[in-house]
């Protein structure tokens, strides 16, 4: 893939995530119980990873299951959603099915962690090299900021020979007041031994919690031409995306 020359959005949210370093750390939380449980479910416009859709520009049905053992940090969790790729590829199948685990805590009061692994499961695929993709991943955290660095040891959804690439993502996550956050990111994906599908992705929205449920509006992007859809739509292409979740 071939990344074009995007200034503007690229130092507009390096500029913005430097910003909430300034803010400092979260304050303190409430006591948390030993076992947690919770459920997820959303509507989307686009279902983008790594600013790339997966459900050909349309709209994504996603949920799943998250289990936290809070003495410890230790967690385990599922996600589902439909998705397009696999068939526009020439396979099968229209679900992602991604199961995960890890240990997150604190390195000091200002200071967060998170380092665990991830599969991405993609029942009857039928591609080949096979989509589905285990990734290791770890993460640091100060107040709303964070930075997280992905590295893949299978192929990389399927691409050939990309065993140990590598995705970096920076961003922040600003409560900024009446139940809005600020939501900021920059990311690169870096496909080993597959240079030209390469590229860098950002995001710039706004989360607001209603109590029933989460809206969140996004502008997304992702600098590349080698994405496309079956009728020669840019997969990564600039677009606002509309989120509604609910977490219960």
């Amino acid at each position: 893939m071939k990344c074009r020359n995007t200034r503007w959005p690229q130092a507009t949210v390096l500029a913005a995530c430097l910003w909430t370093l300034t803010i400092g750390p979260a304050g303190a939380q409430e006591q948390k119980p030993d076992n947690e449980v919770s459920f997820n479910a959303a509507l989307t416009s686009d279902y983008r990873y790594r600013g790339v859709s997966q459900s050909r520009l349309d709209p994504a049905l996603q949920g799943g299951a998250d289990y936290v053992h809070n003495p410890t940090g230790v967690y385990v969790g599922t996600w589902l959603s439909t998705i397009k790729w696999t068939k526009d590829l020439g396979g099968s199948g229209d679900v992602e099915w991604d199961i995960y685990g890890g240990k997150r805590g604190n390195l000091s009061a200002d200071v967060t962690y998170d380092v665990g692994g991830l599969y991405y499961f993609y029942p009857n695929n039928g591609l080949g090299p096979n989509a589905n993709t285990f990734e290791v991943y770890g993460q640091l955290g100060y107040g709303p900021a964070y930075i997280k660095y992905s590295h893949s040891l299978t192929n990389l959804f399927g691409t050939a020979d990309s065993k140990g690439s590598g995705y970096l993502d920076a961003g922040a996550n600003v409560d900024i007041s009446n139940g809005f956050t600020l939501n900021l990111h920059i990311g690169r994906q870096r496909l080993r031994h597959n240079g030209s599908l390469s590229y860098t992705d950002y995001k710039l929205g706004v989360t607001k919690d209603l109590g029933v449920c989460s809206v969140a509006l996004a502008y997304i992007k992702a600098d590349s031409n080698a994405y496309l859809s079956p009728s020669r739509e840019n997969l990564g292409k600039s677009a606002a995306l509309l989120t509604v979740s609910k977490t219960f």
